[in-house]
């Protein structure tokens, strides 16, 4: 059984990380999305947050073979604890090659974890996480930027943000 993993902050999961993780289930037997919680950063949402908003998600789709998990350790160590064999990245071009050839070099000499690299859709390559919150911070619609169950959340942060 060959497994892979798709790791990330995923915050929010976007329509574009969608896309890469539904490619990926037609390739691998088992794909494993980890929310990579790193506690140097402040993100929007919590850790079981993202986990519940990528399991609806794709449940909505019907992807059974893919679980979700959440990490704050090495992803090379997670992989080995599942057994994947494989580490899928979504790229775009605004430079995310640079970032992720480093990352998947010192995968590689850690654990012998290849890196497979999938092209973004043109059509959603220019959505990331943080365009989504910035739209969404000054009042634009991030309706299919995001999955339909993370819209109400991401209005309920920023409710909870400007009250700060």
């Amino acid at each position: 059984m060959t497994i892979a993993v798709c790791p990330g902050s995923y915050d929010p999961v976007t329509a574009g990380h969608l896309d890469v993780i539904e490619r990926s289930a037609r390739f691998f037997d088992e794909v494993h999305v980890v929310v990579a919680v790193n506690a140097a950063k402040t993100p929007m949402f919590t850790d079981a947050m993202r986990v519940d908003s990528i399991r609806r998600a794709l449940d909505e789709d019907g992807y059974s073979q893919v679980k979700v998990a959440s990490t704050s350790g090495l992803i090379t160590d997670y992989c080995q604890q599942v057994g994947a064999s494989v580490i899928v990245k979504g790229l775009r071009q605004n430079g995310d090659y640079e970032a992720e050839l480093g990352m998947a070099l010192v995968n590689r000499k850690l654990a012998h974890i290849e890196t497979l690299f999938l092209p973004a859709d043109p059509v959603l390559e220019h959505i990331s996480s943080s365009i989504v919150k910035d739209v969404a911070r000054h009042g634009g619609d991030v309706t299919g930027m995001v999955p339909d169950c993370v819209v109400p959340l991401l209005a309920d942060a920023l409710k909870e943000e400007g009250s700060r």
